[in-house]
């Protein structure tokens, strides 16, 4: 279908000059390409949106909506969507939606990098301070004058309103918030991130044309707008309902390309709905935190499972091929190394219990280093990449389980009866072979037995074990006759 598109587009090109010089698309019957970004931005999605922008271009697509409807994500993939963005000779559109969706952190760069930014009723922007991975530094705290939140409008926002909707123009309120800024501890390292977030933003917003200043404040004061005042500060271009209003309302409008300006032809197209592969659903599936962590944790019990059971093969191998897919998960994740070594601390604590009990306080310690580094092991700030707290207290609950059976296991077998060595002799029962006063054969656990008795002793009487020194026992007649006779019982003599 992409080369009959092609095939089509390259046809009709000679004809697609405006009045006014510039290049446009041609209608026809091509379709315009739909690309979501939904959810957590991270390596698997980045590359998805990179590849569709690429495609895109080589099939002649004539414009592309980037339909946003994420909490943000890691900032190296917001990167890479934005490049791709940006080097696209494809018309890209942003597009919050549908209602009830947000852009929020690195959706709002995102949002920002694309020449012409929609967003549909009811749906969000902003809060796009930056967090730093691996933890640390306190997150910033805001001066309260600084604040352009849509649930938070006083004196101070109303009486800067003109200065702060008109982009490339900074408010006298916005420069003392930003000089007051608190960077919390770590501030150097803070700063840095924050001004060069600030100047990202701020350039992708003077590219595009739209509100620098408010973009600033998304980044200092975690500020979010709704649909409505996002186009009024000209943070947006419009709000449409749908994907097919959107193009509607684009359509004659002229918008910057890598190959410069085009004019958009959108009223007639039709919308091409682009998924992931299953190999990115599956890159997707598998760098989700919570899933990961999951795999880290089969993994490790897996290979424990193995150690403990040398020759079992399945628990090593389910276990090895987990581990591996996490750690490949890991190192694309914000994970904070700390909680890391907490956790497989944890996990040798509980394994240590097993073979050097301890009454419950290596296992009780290890689930509380393993509880710990869990909640510590991913950056819980940044949208989208933390672990699911019932997951872990779940895990949690487990290994209080087996830690509470082992202790069980381990206070029965202390009042269980020694079955090995002298000390499992005594009190078993057996049978004289023969007739004596003090010394003779006894019938033993299914063998004769030296035995010194201090009282005579009658063939085929029961008798109990007392004592025991090397393959010597000492005996005492049975005055239970109501126990049955001992299992082995001698050979009968003619």
């Amino acid at each position: 279908m992409f080369c009959v598109v092609a095939l089509f587009l390259t046809a009709g090109r000679g004809l697609a000059q405006s009045g006014n010089g510039k290049p446009h698309v041609s209608q026809g019957t091509a379709a315009a390409w739909s690309i979501p970004i939904d959810g957590a931005i991270g390596p698997a999605i980045s590359t998805f949106v990179v590849n569709e922008i690429h495609g895109a271009a080589k099939a002649d697509v004539p414009v592309i909506i980037l339909r946003l409807d994420t909490p943000g994500g890691l900032s190296s993939a917001m990167r890479d969507i934005i490049k791709a963005v940006l080097a696209s000779p494809v018309p890209i559109v942003g597009y919050v939606g549908p209602s009830g969706a947000r852009a929020a952190s690195a959706g709002t760069y995102i949002l920002y990098s694309t020449s012409i930014a929609a967003m549909a009723p009811a749906t969000n922007l902003g809060a796009a301070t930056p967090v730093q991975i691996g933890g640390g530094n306190e997150p910033t705290t805001p001066n309260p004058k600084s604040s352009d939140s849509s649930s938070h409008k006083d004196g101070n926002d109303a009486s800067n309103a003109k200065s702060s909707d008109k982009p490339g123009q900074n408010s006298t309120s916005d420069q003392k918030s930003n000089d007051n800024l608190d960077l919390g501890n770590g501030a150097t390292e803070r700063r840095k991130a924050v001004n060069d977030a600030v100047a990202y933003i701020r350039s992708l917003a003077e590219r595009s044309g739209r509100n620098a200043d408010w973009a600033e404040k998304a980044v200092h004061s975690a500020a979010s707008l709704t649909a409505k005042e996002a186009l009024r500060k000209n943070v947006i271009n419009l709000i449409a309902a749908n994907q097919a209003d959107l193009l509607k309302q684009v359509d004659g409008r002229d918008i910057q390309t890598a190959n410069g300006s085009v004019t958009l032809h959108t009223r007639d197209l039709s919308i091409e709905q682009r998924q992931p592969d299953w190999r990115t659903q599956f890159l997707a599936l598998v760098t989700d935190p919570t899933v990961a962590y999951l795999l880290f944790m089969v993994g490790i019990v897996g290979l424990a499972a193995e150690a403990l059971n040398p020759g079992a093969v399945l628990p090593g191998v389910v276990g090895g091929i987990a581990l591996l897919t996490a750690l490949f998960a890991f190192q694309v994740l914000p994970i904070n190394y700390s909680g890391l070594l907490l956790i497989l601390l944890g996990l040798a604590l509980v394994v240590a219990e097993a073979f050097v009990p301890s009454f419950g306080a290596l296992g009780l310690g290890g689930i509380a280093a393993f509880v710990f580094g869990s909640i510590m092991l991913m950056d819980n700030d940044l949208a989208g990449y933390d672990i699911s707290i019932g997951i872990i207290i779940g895990i949690a609950l487990g290994a209080i389980a087996i830690l509470g059976m082992l202790l069980w296991m381990f206070a029965r077998s202390r009042k269980a009866h020694v079955e090995t060595g002298h000390a499992g002799l005594i009190g078993r029962p057996c049978v004289a072979l023969r007739d004596f006063e003090r010394e003779g054969r006894v019938w033993l656990h299914g063998e004769s037995w030296l035995a010194v008795s201090e009282v005579p002793v009658l063939s085929n009487q029961p008798l109990i074990v007392t004592g025991a020194r090397g393959l010597t026992v000492f005996v005492r007649p049975d005055t239970d006759t109501s126990q049955p006779h001992p299992v082995g019982s001698p050979p009968t003599r003619s």
